[in-house]
Order: structure tokens, then C-alpha cells, then sequence
């Protein structure tokens, strides 16, 4: 077949590949693309590749795209053209640096093809016995899971997870294999599988990186270890849980060089915002953050700190894990096995003079009567409370044995928040609504006052649509692409501080106060920030719950 020449529009500063491609009449590849199907770059051999410098990168019904480090090659072009004929394809070159062209060669080793060539490499290396365990006869058995292949196994599951923006690590027996999973933007996607024999040998290596033991799996077991990621401190929380077909383990990834993230980032508006910043500015009280495990609590709190860090402040926090290290803050991470819990942490705290803390989670009695006590003592009190709703922590906490006058006169502001995907910037278009779905986002919506509207910047007056991602290399195809948060923020007034005192937090009548006052619930929030085009109205569904739905009819 011919092979086509075409011309690439450049927009960056004219180098000597660039003008070496347009003396040649071809088109020049400034970046590697995302995302190489691996059937699309084993099209040509990855020896083949090494050998002439050229591999596929693209491919549709006509054109078969490749990128090139010598077109001028003859030898090159002449296996081109017979590669050609068999395909059935023209032929688009494009000129690469030898940078990019390394960086879209790794397409040839994806992370299961290198996890099978540590596979391979290990069994060749280690002997099993007949019920899958390593012989220790071979060899010693500490010594092999300390060393390669099985440290580079670990080292790939690692480091792809990282690449790929996931949280959270699941190594999980299955029947015939293991199974490893990738949380990432909040949802679990399969990663890879790794054969019977070594799953065991693969979860006890990152037991001895987090000096567990690696012969106990009766019992759960926690630990932590750190990594160099790309010049990053990485670090991770692992947890271990006996199951049917042997050993689950977690692994939570903190990256400490990530950064805190502000208020906006986070996704707050409207008077949300506004009674937070208000609050923060009390000189004491209590301020709680409430939600789902994962739902971004403890996030949100560090971007309140991140406002009132400064010099004049004394700012202590008590958290399990510390997730990231803020310059300036005290931050102490407690070890319950050591007798050092929130509990005794927090009245340690209260005798290093503080103006705030923070305390990670109220997850007993005697922690919620300390943090009240510290709230009405003159201290600006954080912290996180697992309830499904915001109003839900009143009761909560008077049912943990908080006495209700005590909670009225403490309690300041109480956040509920929820985490969606964002929808990808790079392929976001818009979507008109039918009649029947504006009907009832305008239902769900009718309440809100025009006040609020306006804070987020909403007219719904006028025509209103949703928006989407298309799909692109940007996202991975998925049109989503990061995470904000939605909320539902409740400052206590003195109608609600009534009912916490004369009827025990009654939870019906708190939300009966908090509709009089006009507060967002989150999917209220949700639905105004999918009308923004910030997140799509289905994240809003997956996440909210409500008898209502918004999904089309048929």
C-alpha cells in the first residue's frame, strides 16, 4: 500500500526534529500518546520495533499511524510496505524524539505483561511444593521474599496503582487465582490477576515491608510502609483480613507531596461557604464533618486548617493516619496499641495550650464528652462523625450520652459531604434535556431560593442543560476525570438549639428547622453543580439517596 505524508500543524517553538519533519514533508509527534492498545503496537514486533525504530501507535478502517526515529530508513520503510500489504492499510509517518518514542515503547510491557514476566521469572527461581507454599528446602524463605523477582512483582502492582491515580490497593484470593483491584476517583476497577501459587508469596512481601507477620493469617494485622515514587514519599496503610480462600490485603496510598487542597478546589459554594467561614472564625466551638468512610472528611478539614494556619495560632491535631504533613501544624499520630488513642491524646492536648484542634474521629463516648468539654472551654474544636446526614450527628452524639444542653451550647456548624467524579474538562460537551427530565429537576430544585441561585452562579430561568464527557486519552474513556465534593452544611440556630434541649435532638423536627431555613440538602448541591457542567446528574444519583429519581422514563 502507498504511505501518506501529511503535515501536522505545531503550535510549540520550532526545534531540529520539528524542522527535520517538515523538510521531509511528514507530520512531527511532540507527545506520546496515552493509552497505546497493545494490539495496536504489536502490529510490529517489539523486536522489530528496537530493530528499525518504529512502532504503531493508532490505527483506524484506513490509516495505520507510525511513529518513526529514521524514516529515511530503507530497510525501515521496506518492512513498512510488506506490513502495509498484509494489513490492508495507508500509512501515516510521524517524526518522534527518541524521548517520546522510549515513552510509547513501554506500551509493549503493560503492567500485566510485566507482572507475568516477574511471574515467570519467580517460578523459575523458586520451588513449590505440592500445596502452593515455597519449599523452604530450596532455599531460605525470608530471604526469597526480600528479594527479586518477587520484590520487582510488589514493586509493578506498586507503581502502577500510583501512575494511575488509584487510592487504594486489593490483592484478593480467588478460587483459581488473585485478583488485583485499583480504587481509583472512588469506584474499584480489575487491574490484573496473578497466578494461585504466588499471591501468597506476593501479600507476604508487603507484610515484611510493614513488618507484619508473615506467618500469622488467623488474625487481621495493620502496619505501614513508605516508598520513593518518582522522587515522592509515598506512603501506605495495609491491612490484612483472613478470608474463605486465604489472605485479603488493603493498601491505602498516601501521597504526602500531593498538597492540601483548598476550599475551591474542594467543590464548597454558595452559603455553604459562607457559615463555614463563618464558623471557623469563632474563637471556640465545635465544628463536625459527618459522612461514609472515604467520602473526603478528613480532606475538607485539613483545607479549614490550611485557612487558619498561621503564626499566632497554636493548631494540634490527633489524627490515624496522618495524611498528609501540613508545615506549621502539630500533628500526632495516636497508637492504640500503646494505650494512645484519640481519648488520652486529646487530654494531653488540652495541656500544650491550644488554640484548635483537631481530633481525627469521635469514635467512643469518652472522646465526644472530651471534645465537648474542649469546644466550651475556649478551644475551636474539628472533627468527623460517621452518620448518614449532617442532622444525623445531633442524635448521634446525644445517644453516645452528650448531655443536650451541652451539645446546644458547643456545636457551631455540622458539614455532611459526599464525593463525584468531575466530568473531564478536556471532552466535556454539553447535553440538552428533554421536557420530562426539566420537570423534574425543576421539582427537586423549586425551593431554592433565588438568592442561593444566584451564589452558584444559576439562572434556571432560562433554558438549562446538563453536561458530559465524551470520552477521551485524557480520562481513559470514561468522561470523568477527579472528584469534588457535594454538601449539606447546617450552622445550629436558636430554634434548633430548642430542639435539642426540650426534645433530645429529635431528628424530624431538626430537618423540619433546617427546610424552614432554606439549607442545601447535598443532592440539592449535587443537582446545581451537574446544572454547572462540574459533574454529571447520574454521580449525583449514585451517590445521594431519595425515593425521587431523575433517570429518564422509557
Amino acid at each position: 500500500m502507498a504511505i501518506i505524508n501529511k503535515k501536522n500543524e505545531i503550535s510549540e517553538d520550532s526545534n531540529d526534529i520539528k524542522n527535520k519533519a517538515s523538510s521531509l514533508g511528514i507530520a512531527y509527534l511532540e507527545k506520546a500518546p496515552k493509552n497505546i492498545d497493545s494490539k495496536v503496537i504489536n502490529m510490529i514486533s517489539e523486536e522489530s520495533s528496537k530493530k528499525y525504530g518504529m512502532l504503531v501507535f493508532e490505527v483506524d478502517e484506513i490509516l495505520m499511524k507510525v511513529a518513526m526515529l529514521d524514516p529515511q530508513g530503507i530497510d525501515a520503510l521496506n518492512t513498512l510496505r510488506f506490513i502495509a500489504e498484509k494489513e490492508k492499510k495507508e500509512i501515516e509517518i510521524y517524526l518522534v524524539s527518541k524521548k517520546v518514542f522510549d515513552e510509547m515503547s513501554a506500551a509493549y510491557s503493560g503492567p500485566a505483561d510485566i507482572v507475568l514476566k516477574a511471574v515467570k521469572s519467580f517460578a523459575e527461581d523458586v520451588k513449590f511444593s505440592d500445596d502452593g507454599k515455597i519449599n523452604d528446602e530450596s532455599s531460605n524463605k525470608e530471604q526469597i521474599l526480600k528479594e527479586a523477582p518477587v520484590a520487582k512483582l510488589v514493586q509493578v502492582i506498586v507503581s502502577h496503582a500510583i501512575d494511575g491515580k488509584a487510592s487504594d490497593i486489593h490483592i484478593e484470593p480467588m478460587e483459581q487465582d488473585y485478583r488485583v483491584r485499583f480504587r481509583v476517583d472512588g469506584l474499584l476497577h480489575m487491574s490484573l490477576t496473578i497466578p494461585k501459587e504466588i499471591g501468597p508469596v506476593v501479600v507476604s512481601r508487603i507484610k515484611i515491608l510493614s513488618n507484619l507477620k508473615i506467618d500469622e493469617k488467623r488474625k487481621p494485622q495493620d502496619g505501614r510502609f513508605r516508598m520513593v515514587h518518582n522522587g515522592n514519599d509515598i506512603d501506605f496503610r495495609v491491612s490484612t483480613l483472613p478470608v474463605i480462600n486465604g489472605e485479603k490485603l488493603v493498601m491505602r496510598i498516601l501521597d504526602k507531596d500531593k498538597g492540601v487542597s483548598d476550599i475551591a478546589t474542594i467543590g464548597l459554594m454558595g452559603t455553604a461557604l459562607e457559615d463555614m467561614q463563618a464558623a471557623i472564625k469563632e474563637t471556640y466551638g465545635m465544628i463536625l464533618m459527618t459522612g461514609p468512610t472515604g467520602s473526603g472528611k478528613s480532606t475538607t478539614l485539613y483545607a479549614m486548617l490550611k485557612i487558619l494556619n498561621s503564626e499566632e495560632r497554636n493548631i494540634i491535631t490527633l489524627e490515624d493516619p496522618i495524611e498528609y504533613n501540613i508545615e506549621g501544624l502539630n500533628q500526632s499520630q495516636i497508637k492504640p496499641e500503646i494505650g494512645y488513642t484519640f481519648a488520652s491524646g486529646l487530654r494531653t492536648i488540652l495541656r500544650q495550650d491550644p488554640n484548635v484542634i483537631m481530633v481525627g474521629e469521635i469514635r467512643d463516648t469518652e472522646t465526644a464528652e472530651l471534645a465537648v468539654h474542649a469546644a466550651l472551654t475556649g478551644h475551636l474544636m474539628f472533627s468527623t462523625l460517621h452518620t448518614n446526614t449532617a442532622i444525623g450527628a445531633i442524635p448521634r452524639l446525644i445517644d453516645m450520652g452528650i448531655e443536650p444542653f451541652l451539645l446546644s451550647s458547643s456545636l457551631r456548624l455540622v458539614m455532611a459531604q459526599r464525593l463525584v467524579r468531575r466530568i473531564c474538562e478536556h471532552c466535556k460537551e454539553e447535553v440538552q434535556m428533554s421536557e420530562s427530565l426539566k420537570t423534574k429537576v425543576m421539582k427537586e430544585i423549586e425551593n431554592i431560593s433565588k438568592e442561593e441561585l444566584k451564589k452558584y452562579d444559576l439562572d434556571v430561568s432560562k433554558d438549562i442543560n446538563f453536561s458530559r464527557g465524551k470520552g477521551c486519552d485524557e480520562c481513559n474513556g470514561t468522561g470523568l476525570k477527579g472528584r469534588l465534593a457535594i454538601f449539606e452544611a447546617v450552622r445550629l440556630t436558636e430554634a434548633m438549639k430548642n430542639v435539642i434541649i426540650e426534645k433530645r435532638g429529635n431528628e424530624m423536627l431538626l430537618n423540619a428547622e433546617r427546610d424552614k431555613l432554606g439549607i442545601l440538602t447535598i443532592r440539592q448541591d449535587g443537582i446545581l453543580k451537574a446544572l454547572k457542567g462540574m459533574t454529571t446528574i447520574e454521580e449525583v444519583e449514585r451517590v445521594t439517596e431519595s425515593r425521587i429519581t431523575l433517570e429518564e422514563e422509557d
